[in-house]
């Protein structure tokens, strides 16, 4: 069980300067995105397709592969959270990158003030409420406005 501590810095009026702060601290080209289907259970994956959009409002997209087992819950998510990895969180990665498993067995969680699962890792964390959803391919197409941004 991992232990809690309290953040750094919490923005939950977030400018264009404070996403662009925040943008700054992705290094790895790695996050893991967190929500929750509408029946209340937790989803969770690995994304490298993470970018800001907009400073004016504060956007960020990311994509999800069609064939996600859990592609319907991803499509109705009113909300989710990114959450910024650092070097030497790999182990995070390989826990959110296996295909059918129960990713958050053993991991504890919060929730953010938009419902989505929070991770209890350092780093950079952006709350998101999903603004649009665009086909594109075998993917979708996240669109989120930032609403929180996190740091631990």
């Amino acid at each position: 069980m991992t232990t809690s501590t309290a953040p750094k810095k919490s923005s939950t009026r977030v400018s264009g300067q404070d996403l662009r702060e925040a943008m700054r601290v992705w290094i790895t080209g790695t996050t893991i995105v967190t929500a929750r289907e509408p029946g209340g259970q937790r989803i969770g994956l690995v994304s490298n397709s993470f970018t800001s959009v907009s400073l004016n409002p504060p956007l960020v997209s990311w994509c999800v592969d069609k064939g996600s087992s859990a592609i319907d819950a991803w499509k109705a998510a009113e909300a989710f959270s990114v959450h910024i990895l650092a070097d030497g969180q790999e182990h995070w990665i390989r826990k959110f990158a296996t295909r059918g498993a129960d990713k958050f067995q053993g991991v504890e969680t919060a929730s953010s003030l938009l419902g989505t699962p929070v991770l209890e890792i350092p780093g950079t964390r952006m709350d998101c409420r999903v603004v649009q959803l665009h086909e594109a391919g075998d993917h979708y197409i996240l669109l989120g406005q930032v609403h929180r941004i996190e740091e631990r």
